[in-house]
């Protein structure tokens, strides 16, 4: 039951003595609780005190015996409601709450950009299906365990497109990702300096403390009207991490099937020198990763290299609720004042 629930529920609903109700509660002075239990004892030491102390005074009254013993079993009456008031008012004094924890996350989050090599050398399949489907998966993986991180897309072959600006609507981005095919840059060739460019120009405007570029290329620097390492350079004047995957294997790889089912060779060849250079100018790292364990592994890495410090604020929304057992405390301390005024109380005893 919610606070604003227990809030609707009237002073006098039989509810506010439900086990449900009570489990519910926090208290403010629990000690007070272990006081109900003198309660009995007070009211015994009175009786006793009036019984045995008191002076008396003998009238001889004709009375049957039944008429006698319902008077008698009457007259418990008041102390049971002296009782009844010292309990509610204890329970008040306890302060019984309850209290609504909320806990807010923020970081000041990291600027990221994935920047995905769409050349047709992509195309092969030492990885599976090849590596670009394997690129695609890694990478939303990586985004699912990002935390309010901007995280922007860019891809490039011939040419380097902006895919995505930096946002943190990962299932926008994760779609986008999902069309990413080899049809999307017409033009032919792998411009790794053109693409880092691209990415530098996302990043221009970032007020981030933290800026990483991720590339993830499988080829030489064959496209683009801007050099590699200039563009590092370029980026790091922008304080922009970068780390860099060489993806797929050198030399003789499968490139789908020919006509007979049999297996069609390529030759692949890498600038690694290049890959490398750009992770030492950007201070971040080189991977090469040949499969698609190994690809996950340099994904899950950065993740780690790169997580922002969450920090949780927390508040507690307490509300009281010892207004009603207050309530029924004075209730039943002005019925027990009317009860002293008739008949139930014995005048000769009190």
């Amino acid at each position: 039951m919610t606070d604003a629930q227990l809030s609707d529920i009237p002073w006098y609903s039989i509810n506010w003595f439900m086990p449900s109700t009570w489990q519910q509660f926090t208290w403010e002075n629990p000690w007070v609780l272990y006081l109900l239990w003198l309660i009995p004892l007070v009211i015994l030491l009175r009786w006793v005190f009036n019984y045995y102390l008191k002076q008396k005074l003998p009238i001889a009254v004709k009375s049957s015996h039944v008429r006698s013993s319902l008077t008698n079993l009457v007259r418990v009456i008041p102390d049971l409601l002296m009782m009844a008031m010292l309990a509610f008012l204890l329970v008040a004094l306890a302060r019984p709450q309850k209290t609504n924890e909320k806990v807010e996350q923020w970081t000041e989050g990291i600027d990221i950009i994935l920047v995905i090599d769409i050349s047709q050398s992509m195309q092969i399949e030492d990885f599976r299906p090849n590596r670009l489907e394997a690129a695609k998966e890694v990478a939303i993986n990586f985004i699912n365990g990002r935390f309010q991180d901007r995280i922007g897309l860019v891809i490039f072959s011939g040419d380097a497109y902006s895919l995505s600006p930096l946002t943190t609507d990962y299932e926008l981005l994760k779609s986008y990702i999902d069309e990413i095919g080899f049809d999307m840059i017409e033009n032919r060739g792998t411009a790794i300096g053109s693409a880092l460019a691209v990415a530098t120009n996302r990043m221009r405007e970032s007020e981030s403390s933290s800026k990483v570029v991720i590339l993830l290329s499988d080829g030489d620097n064959t496209a683009g009207n801007i050099d590699p390492v200039t563009a590092a350079n370029i980026a790091a004047a922008y304080d922009i991490k970068m780390y860099t995957i060489a993806i797929g294997k050198e030399g003789k790889v499968p490139l789908g099937t020919d006509f007979f089912g049999r297996p069609r060779m390529v030759e692949n060849t890498m600038d690694e020198t290049t890959l490398r250079e750009i992770a030492r100018i950007g201070q971040g790292e080189f991977f090469r990763v040949s499969d698609n364990q190994a690809l996950s592994r340099v994904f899950s890495l950065i993740d780690e290299y790169e997580k922002a410090e969450i920090k949780e604020t927390r508040y507690k929304d307490t509300t009281d609720f010892y207004r009603p057992y207050l309530y029924w405390a004075i209730c039943v301390f002005l019925l027990w004042l009317l009860l002293k005024s008739t008949f139930i109380s014995n005048v000769l005893q009190d």
